[in-house]
């Protein structure tokens, strides 16, 4: 697997290959709220393809958003089409078979709990094994949730979905919750005792963080499942509505 061809990240984020760092993060939003594993029920049989579908998404954005790493991919897929006689390794850019669709552990939770996958980038770039080495797989897990629970929670302030005057409460976020289910309040109330505050925490553009300094993305993994079925569903129908065709 190490000298196999590196995935086409440009495809699987439908950018060009001189797409703008900017271009290459809205196209990330996007594909991460397309392919998000959670948009679906614990229990469904696309959970699985969409689980490899979000970790694709997110190793394409963690190569092309970072400026060295992509030079180093840019680079290595060139020679690697050299070797090839200009000629891809396959159609369809989700439809790698090294990169195979992960188990699950049946949890129902975020990415769907399958960490097993190869990922041609977090070896590369790393060295880390994620087939084989249980430090490697969480690292990637790790760097995963930050890309994404980064993005959310723009996106969320974008949408005007979550409050950033950080003197008062987040209100928009939190009714928006409890407007999706009538537990979450009680889970709130339950398990973060004091009061919620809108807060921009270092330079993380929209991180609203709770009294105990929690993000949204980090409450929102805390969520039984339908409950972020129905948010991500809500933030996907607002950011879909700007594009043609998506």
């Amino acid at each position: 697997m190490a000298n196999r061809s590196p995935p086409d990240y440009y495809r699987i984020l439908e950018v060009s290959e001189n797409a703008t760092t900017q271009q290459i993060r809205d196209a990330y939003k996007r594909a991460a709220l397309k392919t998000h594993p959670d948009r679906v029920s614990a229990n469904s049989p696309d959970r699985a393809a969409r689980t490899r579908k979000f970790q694709l998404v997110n190793d394409a954005y963690y190569t092309l958003s970072d400026p060295t790493r992509r030079r180093e991919y840019d680079y290595t897929r060139k020679a690697d089409r050299g070797r090839r006689g200009g000629r891809g390794s396959y159609t369809d850019p989700f439809d790698d078979p090294a990169e195979s669709v992960p188990p699950t552990n049946g949890n129902g939770n975020g990415n769907g709990g399958g960490q097993n996958a190869y990922s041609w980038a977090w070896n590369f770039f790393t060295g880390g094994n994620t087939n084989t080495q249980p430090q490697a797989r969480a690292e990637r897990q790790q760097a995963e949730d930050a890309q994404f629970g980064d993005v959310f929670e723009e996106m969320l302030r974008e949408e005007g979905m979550a409050g950033d005057d950080a003197t008062r409460r987040d209100t928009t976020f939190w009714s928006m919750l409890g407007t999706a289910s009538g537990s979450v309040i009680g889970f709130i109330v339950g398990n973060m005792p004091g009061a919620v505050a809108g807060a921009v925490a270092g330079n993380r553009l929209g991180a609203v963080r709770d009294a105990k300094g929690k993000s949204v993305y980090a409450v929102f993994q805390d969520l039984p499942a339908d409950d972020r079925t129905r948010l991500l569903a809500q933030l996907a129908t607002r950011v879909f509505s700007h594009a043609v065709g998506i």
